[in-house]
C-alpha cells in the first residue's frame, strides 16, 4: 500500500488563562491554542511565508473571534497568504467556492473545539474526500489540527470522557474520526488535563492502536503516516498496547475500574520520535534517522 505524501501536523493545544483583574493578573488569551514557535514549523513545512494556508474553524463555538486570532498569529510570522473557512454545517462543505479554496490551498488548519463537530460535520463529504486525496497523492501537502483539530485526524477518535473516572469501563466515548491516518488515538491537554488514563482506556478497547498523548505547546509531524517527530516545548507519550497481557475490559460491566497488564510508554520530547508500524521509539527523528541526541550539561 502506498504511504501518504503529505504530512500531518498534530498539536495539543494550549490552556486560555483568562483574566484575572482583581489579582492585578493579565494573561494572554491564547485562542489560537499554539506558541508561535510550532506555528513557525507549520509555516514552514507548509512552504513558507508565502504559502496559501486554509484555516478551518468549524469546532468551535466562537468560529470569528478565533479565526481573527489566527489571522494575527500568522501575521506575526510574516504570513500574508492566509484565508479562514468557517464552515458550520454540512451544507457549508458543499460550497464550491470552499472546495475550489482547499482544492490550491498548501495547508489546511484545523482550530480546536469540539473534535465531534468536525467528524459529524465532515465525515463522508466531498470536502473530506478532497482533503484525503490531496494528503494521500501531494508532497508538502500539510494538514494541521490543534486541540480537537489534532484529536480528530485519526480514524478511532476520542469524543468525550471524564478524566477523573477515566479508569471505569464506559467513561471513555470513541468514534470514527475524519480518518487522515489509522492505528492511533490522539488526545490533546495531555498533562494538564489528566488525561493519561483516559487515553489508556482508549487503547485498551483498541489495542491495535497506538496512543498518542500531546502536550501543550507540543506536537506531533507525521510523515508518510508512519514517521513521527516530537515538536515544541513539552511532552508526548505513546502508549502501545500491542503487547497486553491480561486486561479485564471485555468482561467487566460498565462503571467497573479496568484492569491491564503490560502496557508499554515512551516519552519523547522534542526532536525525538516513533514510528507508528514497526513501534519503535526514535532518539533523533529528522529524516528518520537514529542518531544519538547531543546532551549539553552547564
Amino acid at each position: 500500500m502506498q504511504y501518504p505524501k503529505g504530512k500531518l501536523i498534530a498539536i495539543g493545544g494550549a490552556e486560555d488563562k483568562g483574566t484575572n483583574l482583581e489579582a492585578g493578573e493579565i494573561y494572554r488569551n491564547n485562542l489560537n491554542f499554539f506558541e508561535l514557535g510550532i506555528l513557525r514549523r507549520v509555516v514552514e513545512e507548509a512552504g513558507g511565508v508565502d504559502a496559501r494556508i486554509e484555516v478551518i474553524t468549524t469546532a468551535s463555538t466562537i468560529p470569528y473571534e478565533v479565526g481573527d486570532n489566527y489571522m494575527n498569529a500568522f501575521g506575526k510570522i510574516g504570513c500574508t497568504n492566509i484565508g479562514v473557512l468557517h464552515i458550520r454545517n454540512r451544507q457549508d462543505t458543499a460550497n464550491p467556492e470552499f472546495l475550489d479554496r482547499i482544492k490550491n490551498c498548501n495547508a489546511v488548519m484545523f482550530s480546536g473545539g469540539n473534535q465531534l463537530r468536525l467528524s459529524v460535520t465532515d465525515g463522508g463529504t466531498e470536502f473530506l474526500a478532497v482533503l484525503k486525496k490531496r494528503y494521500q497523492e501531494e508532497k508538502g501537502f500539510v494538514v494541521a489540527g490543534t486541540s480537537a483539530g489534532a484529536m480528530a485526524m485519526s480514524k478511532t477518535m476520542i469524543y468525550e470522557g471524564n478524566a477523573a473516572r477515566a479508569y471505569l469501563k464506559g467513561e471513555v466515548k470513541m468514534t470514527t474520526g475524519l480518518g487522515f491516518i489509522d492505528n492511533v488515538i490522539i488526545d490533546s491537554h495531555f498533562e494538564k488535563r489528566g488525561r493519561f488514563v483516559r487515553l489508556t482506556q482508549a487503547v485498551a478497547t483498541n489495542p491495535s492502536c497506538i496512543g498518542i498523548g500531546l502536550g501543550e505547546d507540543t506536537g506531533m509531524l507525521i510523515t508518510e503516516g508512519n514517521k513521527m517527530e516530537a515538536i515544541g516545548s513539552g511532552l508526548v507519550i505513546i502508549i502501545d498496547g500491542h503487547d497486553m497481557m491480561h486486561s479485564n475490559i471485555a468482561d467487566i460491566p460498565d462503571g467497573n475500574p479496568i484492569s491491564i497488564e503490560n502496557l508499554r510508554v515512551h516519552f519523547c520530547e522534542k526532536g525525538n520520535g516513533y514510528l507508528v508500524k514497526e513501534r519503535q521509539f526514535l532518539m533523533e527523528a529528522k529524516d528518520g534517522a537514529l542518531i544519538k541526541k547531543q546532551v549539553h550539561v552547564e
